[in-house]
């Protein structure tokens, strides 16, 4: 499957990815990839090292000619979302990702793909690589752990970096050019709680929500898609009150920028219930699709009779639990003011666990306004102390303030009307770049944000364009071959 990957154009970007994609490398463990990135600069025999953190920098000299230009920072980051079907039997730890072709779109096999943000990688890399792209000075800077924490660029020094230009290879719509994004922070609730013995003469019902499209929590909350873990605590808190059901476990979702796509719970309630129980929330059930069937029509919620398991939550607590998710807000909680259509502020409850005496609740709040998202953190931090819950806010990183006078920006939007004929959509967007962090340690660097499009970042439903990819890079060389002058 691979080798159809190889053969697409630009070859030189998809035999990169190709070779990025047959190495494990999922977020906090990136050892294998760091390595692998190490030993392709020094194969090319440029300078390249590790900085402290693990964030890995390839430097590479000019071209002829373009010696006096200003040095470029080429930055994309090494770890992947590690996101799979159920179904789907695959270690993100030891396998390299299957990828297939399917018309204009490359995609993997029941897995995320990996474009966010290999594609990227792959795409420096072949400028690394190549003996005819013409560049000014370049600095490579691949970072680590930019899906679940950004520890990367965080933690890279202030003195390891000249470059005065900084083109970020991290965006999903090859028509956009980025000038700002939002920050972001995560909330973790957790309680312990008492078990009880599950009553006698009771019954005990798996539910199951799948099928959901999922996606990238920041570039996708806006689309009213479905979130496994609301939708789930709404048929609990139904079957709480109306039939008094017990709750012995519930998993919902997984990595806390991905909506989730599923949950599964264990209820318990008394046998002689279970046929109205399950004539409601068939009901209720159809209501919840039905609502939902625009954006998600694959939306499959089951329930099937399992073996009685002998624990449940208590009542009390149970009460609180599901009455602080109902609480918490999921999805947008306000637009910008200042640009149009961009959202401004947004939660994503993104992972609950409650089983074994322990429930474990994670969210991740973003904003492009620093005090509107500690706004809604404090408000979703305050559900859940009403509820008896502890709750940390930590993570917290920078959002990217857009420069309308920046000199790059100005160079990379008229070259993009120049090369495709239209002007490019500048705009700021709702995810979490580097940039805002990176832009802390060097403030005087100039930044852009592009990329090919890719659509369901973050899902098993990854693809990214082929056709795009060619513009992308076209793109790119472009902008190398237009840096200006130094000062």
């Amino acid at each position: 499957m691979n080798i159809e990957v190889r053969n697409q154009e630009p070859k030189e970007v998809w035999n990169m990815f190709a070779d990025l994609n047959a190495v494990p490398r999922p977020s906090k463990k990136e050892e294998r990839i760091i390595a692998f990135m190490v030993n392709f600069g020094k194969k090319l025999h440029l300078d390249t090292f590790v900085d402290s953190v693990g964030n890995v920098i390839i430097k590479k000299t000019a071209t002829a000619g373009f010696e006096n230009r200003k040095t470029v920072i080429l930055q994309s980051h090494l770890d992947m979302v590690h996101q799979k079907n159920n179904e789907t039997n695959f270690d993100f730890e030891t396998e390299g990702i299957k990828m297939r072709v399917d018309g204009d779109w490359v995609t993997a096999k029941g897995t995320t793909l990996g474009a966010d943000n290999g594609l990227g990688v792959a795409a420096i890399m072949a400028i690394l690589a190549s003996k005819t792209i013409e560049h000014p000075n370049l600095e490579a800077l691949f970072t680590i752990d930019e899906e679940t924490g950004m520890t990367g660029a965080m933690g890279l020094r202030a003195n390891i970096l000249e470059g005065s230009i900084l083109l970020n290879l991290d965006t999903e719509e090859d028509d956009e050019i980025g000038m700002g994004c939002a920050g972001g922070i995560d909330i973790t609730a957790q309680k312990n709680y008492k078990e009880e013995d599950t009553p006698k003469e009771s019954v005990a019902i798996t539910i199951t929500v799948k099928g959901l499209n999922g996606g990238h929590s920041g570039m996708d909350i806006h689309r009213g898609l479905g979130n496994a873990n609301k939708i789930m605590n709404r048929i609990l808190y139904n079957s709480a009150i109306k039939f008094d059901a017990s709750i012995a476990e519930v998993i919902g979702g997984g990595l806390r920028n991905a909506i989730p796509r599923e949950s599964t719970a264990i209820i318990i309630l008394h046998s002689s219930l279970k046929d109205s129980f399950l004539s409601e929330t068939t009901l209720l059930i159809k209501k919840i699709k039905e609502e939902l069937i625009v954006v998600e029509k694959n939306l499959t919620i089951e329930l099937e009779e399992t073996e009685l398991p002998k624990k449940t939550l208590n009542k009390v607590t149970q009460n609180e639990f599901l009455k602080a998710v109902y609480a918490a807000l999921n999805g947008v909680f306000k637009m910008s003011t200042t640009i149009k259509d961009l959202v401004e502020t947004s939660n994503n409850i993104a992972n609950i666990t409650a089983k074994e005496g322990t429930i474990k609740i994670g969210c991740l709040t973003r904003s492009s306004s620093e005090s509107s998202k500690f706004d809604l953190a404090n408000s979703i931090k305050s559900a859940f102390e009403l509820a008896g819950f502890e709750v940390s806010l930590t993570g917290n990183y920078p959002g990217w303030e857009p420069n309308i006078n920046s000199e790059i920006l100005a160079i990379t939007a008229d070259l993009y009307e120049k090369i495709n004929g239209k002007k490019a959509k500048v705009a700021a967007c709702h995810a979490g770049l580097e940039c805002g962090i990176l832009g802390k340690n060097y403030p005087k660097v100039d930044m852009v944000s592009f990329g090919p499009t890719i659509r369901g970042a973050h899902s098993p439903d990854e693809k990214a364009s082929i056709s795009s990819t060619q513009k992308f890079w076209k793109f790119l060389q472009e902008i190398l071959k237009n840096i200006p002058e130094k000062q």
